[in-house]
């Protein structure tokens, strides 16, 4: 009974970070990183999954320096003092909101495309938007129910959808390959990659056992890599880079990856539609639940009476509001998150603080949980650097 206790541990929080990682990145991947062709999007998936595998393991390291249930701003100010407190919870709420902006844009585009109503873009945004807000409004218990419903309708939309496209895969795509392309992707294969967030939450769920918790990091984090490998094979493997309908030019018309299917496949895309309205809404609700209560705690509101009902139109009414004056902003707004945001919170910030702590403020230890020394952090905060100038630069 011990032994299948210790494996529920391993199994259920290698789950919770799978289903932290699988989100609405998934649905940006292939447009981003299609125009560099098969071979190369999937090189530079492992370099992503290695460098956010490397940076989990050193929040790990950074966990077992706190106190129980320490959160990620916490963590911030005890390192980094509260210079660094504040600059986290600045990051956080850039975080929050370029990543709701994306749900909101992208909702709205996959409600006209489930329901085929002839209604503007901006209607199907609110509409969309304002369905799900007496959810989170509602609280935690109502968002677990629709999430555990939501949850299902991924799995099997999901591998409805592969079943019913692996056979109409063109080997002749997948040969094309412009390396020089790759690296573009970066800030939206972060947002994918992101699961950091759950690690306070695994130190709690898993008693602090770190063999544990470093088996379901390592675990959990390869699940997502290998779903995002088989739908890039079989996207890349439908849809051509160049011309009408094509991956570059859904890039520019902010298009999710199952957009350009419509038009290609439709019985292909009467079953990637679905499986984009799931995906979108099992990250949006959780994502919209925190971002309620991070700026609740923030701003030290009781989550009651009309402060809560202002704090639902914040959470849900800012968002739609850019997502319907800008309705090209989806593949915009995650490399915001991804190639600002998380390549900050967890990117750089992990390996900083893993050399305060190590080096500055010599917190004990037994052994690092990343190997490499100082060499391997100033490798690590050197190439978030790199994606956090690339983004800047390229938005500019």
């Amino acid at each position: 009974m011990r032994v299948i206790h210790s494996m529920g541990h391993v199994v259920g929080g290698t789950l919770l970070i799978a289903g932290t990682t699988i989100g609405v990145g998934m649905l940006a991947l292939p447009v981003a990183t299609g125009p560099a062709g098969f071979v190369p999007s999937i090189f530079i998936y492992l370099v992503s999954w290695i460098f956010m595998l490397c940076t989990g393991l050193l929040l790990l390291e950074v966990s077992l320096w706190m106190p129980k249930d320490t959160s990620f701003i916490s963590m911030a100010e005890r390192i980094l003092g509260p210079i660094g407190k504040n600059i986290f919870w600045v990051v956080y709420l850039f975080l929050f909101g370029t990543v709701m902006i994306a749900h909101a844009a992208g909702g709205g585009s996959v409600l006209l495309d489930i329901t085929g109503w002839n209604i503007p873009n901006w209607l199907a945004v609110v509409l969309y938007s304002g369905v799900l807000a007496p959810v989170v409004y509602l609280g935690a218990r109502s968002v677990d129910r629709l999430n555990m419903l939501l949850i299902s309708g991924v799995v099997i939309s999901y591998f409805a959808f592969i079943g019913v496209s692996v056979g109409k895969v063109d080997f002749n795509l997948l040969k094309f390959a412009d390396w020089g392309r790759a690296w573009i992707a970066l800030p939206i294969l972060f947002t994918a990659f992101t699961y950091q967030v759950i690690i306070p939450t695994l130190m709690t769920y898993m008693e602090r056992d770190v063999k544990k918790i470093r088996l379901a990091i390592v675990l959990g984090s390869s699940i997502p890599l290998f779903i995002y490998a088989l739908w890039e094979f079989v996207i890349l493997g439908i849809i051509p880079v160049d011309g009408a309908g094509g991956l570059i030019e859904a890039g520019k018309q902010g298009q999710n990856a199952i957009g350009p299917l419509k038009q290609l496949v439709p019985a292909v895309f009467n079953i990637g539609k679905y499986f984009a309205f799931f995906a979108l809404t099992t990250s949006f609700i959780p994502l919209a639940l925190s971002f309620f209560d991070f700026l609740a705690d923030g701003l030290k509101w009781e989550k009651k009476g009309s402060k809560r009902l202002l704090l639902c139109l914040i959470v849900f009414g800012l968002p739609m509001v850019i997502a319907i004056v800008y309705p090209n902003i989806f593949l915009v707004a995650l490399g915001y998150a991804g190639g600002i945001s998380c390549a900050f919170l967890f990117g750089l910030m992990p390996p900083v603080m893993a050399w305060v702590g190590r080096y500055i403020k010599k917190y004990p230890h037994e052994k690092p949980q990343l190997p490499g020394g100082k060499t391997f952090l100033v490798i690590l905060m050197a190439f978030a650097l790199f994606i956090l100038a690339a983004e800047v630069l390229q938005q500019m």
